[in-house]
């Protein structure tokens, strides 16, 4: 005779298992996720999959008796991969609100909660006043089983609390996927605590996760799109500020004088400011990293033809033996642009420029020095306006970063560092 109840506890836990797998697949290789919701997202579904697996093998020895002592160790995992999910929704909250998890009063509140869970649940092993096996592999319920389940159900109060008095701080997506998420369960707790419904919690649970990570996920998918375009118009804008009519002006002018002076050296000028050219129109067309070598043969170029101008006060360093990684273009040349229009001063001496690259544990590091007048970074000028744009497409392209101090000495220091990950083979 057909069990229908375990072909409904089989089905609905091998619908979970692939469910799961599915998720976690998801989370892990969809670049619209930054890396802490990709590894939260992986955290969460991964402890479902494992929580689903644990109820699988309950089900299995459910109707062997001689599997009590099995049984009972069971349950205390069940238990516990149930419970690590009820503060989870907490820090995914906080990260949304762009709050510190340490200084977090709501998340130290749930995770002592969590922790009295833990204790009750290590005392219940010791008394049947909570829950206990029969000898025969029959699981009973105590007077006290409320008791466990009770501060799961605090969490989940306070959870679906902060939700709300932080909502204005989310966008209206998150803030429904997180409601979505959160009522539901709470409510099939709450029925948990006085109705075994052990295989549909776990069901209930999985349905709600994978309803907030398809919200969450369009949201993300909808801000990696902006940033998309924002990139292509920041690229658009950048070309512009390179594009200079000055810059362009003194250099035909320049080329212009050379002609009759110094034919072989106006042919020279030419063909590095040709080079120039080519290279900022290559880097509009560029929606990818290229290589360092690349950026830095369009900076030579550059600086190849502003040397024209300037002569003997404009000298340059290269000390770049580390060149194998990609990086965004139009980054070091507008660096070393800013450092040559801000930093050149006839009357102070000639302008030092040194570009130098090195291979760190943090990954690729670029650096430029100049010995100018150097700049307040906090001021809102001219050269911090290109900086920060440059450090938002480093961030945005590959999860770069771009840093800026005084030197020693007088000038201006400005670091990039380009992850691993971009490293070429």
């Amino acid at each position: 005779m057909i069990n229908w109840l375990e072909v409904v506890s089989y089905s609905l836990c091998g619908a979970m298992l692939v469910m799961m797998a599915i998720d976690i697949a998801f989370s892990a290789f969809m670049p619209a996720l930054d890396r802490w919701s990709r590894c939260y997202f992986i955290t969460l579904f991964s402890l479902l999959m494992l929580y689903v697996v644990v109820i699988f093998i309950d089900v299995i020895i459910y109707n062997h008796p001689e599997m009590a002592a099995v049984q009972k160790a069971v349950f205390i995992f069940e238990y516990m991969f149930f419970s690590v999910m009820m503060p989870m929704p907490m820090p995914f909250l906080l990260h949304c609100c762009g709050e510190s998890e340490k200084s977090s009063v709501p998340l130290r509140a749930v995770m002592m909660l969590w922790v009295i869970f833990c204790l009750i649940l290590f005392a219940a092993q010791f008394t049947d006043a909570f829950y206990y096996v029969e000898p025969d592999n029959q699981y009973i319920r105590g007077t006290w089983f409320p008791l466990l389940i009770a501060p799961l159900v605090v969490i989940m109060i306070l959870n679906i609390q902060s939700l709300i008095r932080r909502r204005k701080k989310l966008s209206k997506r998150v803030f429904i996927a997180l409601l979505i998420y959160l009522l539901p369960t709470a409510v099939m707790i709450i029925t948990y605590m006085f109705v075994a419904v052990d295989m549909f919690v776990a069901f209930w649970m999985g349905l709600c996760a994978l309803t907030m990570f398809s919200l969450i996920l369009m949201d993300n998918v909808e801000q990696y799109m902006l940033q998309q375009r924002e990139i292509a118009n920041q690229r658009a804008s950048v070309m512009v500020l390179q594009m200079r009519p000055h810059f362009i002006y003194n250099t035909l002018m320049s080329i212009y004088c050379l002609c009759n002076q110094d034919p072989q050296k106006a042919r020279q000028v030419t063909m590095d400011f040709t080079n120039y050219l080519r290279k900022n129109f290559n880097a509009v067309a560029s929606d990818s990293a290229i290589p360092f070598t690349a950026e830095l043969e369009h900076t030579r170029a550059y600086l190849s033809v502003e040397q024209v101008q300037y002569e003997e006060l404009l000298i340059v360093e290269y000390d770049t033996p580390f060149t194998r990684f990609r990086l965004p273009p139009l980054t070091l040349q507008p660096l070393v642009e800013n450092a040559v229009k801000h930093g050149m001063d006839p009357y102070a001496g000639p302008l030092h420029i040194l570009i130098r690259t090195r291979h760190t544990d943090a990954g690729s590091v670029i650096t430029v020095e100049d010995n100018g007048p150097g700049f307040d970074p906090a001021e809102d000028s001219e050269p911090h306006i290109a900086l920060t744009n440059i450090r938002q497409r480093l961030e945005m392209m590959c999860g770069g970063k771009l840093e800026v101090t005084l030197r020693n000495g007088g000038g201006t220091t400005v670091t990039m560092t380009i992850p691993d990950r971009h490293a070429e083979g």
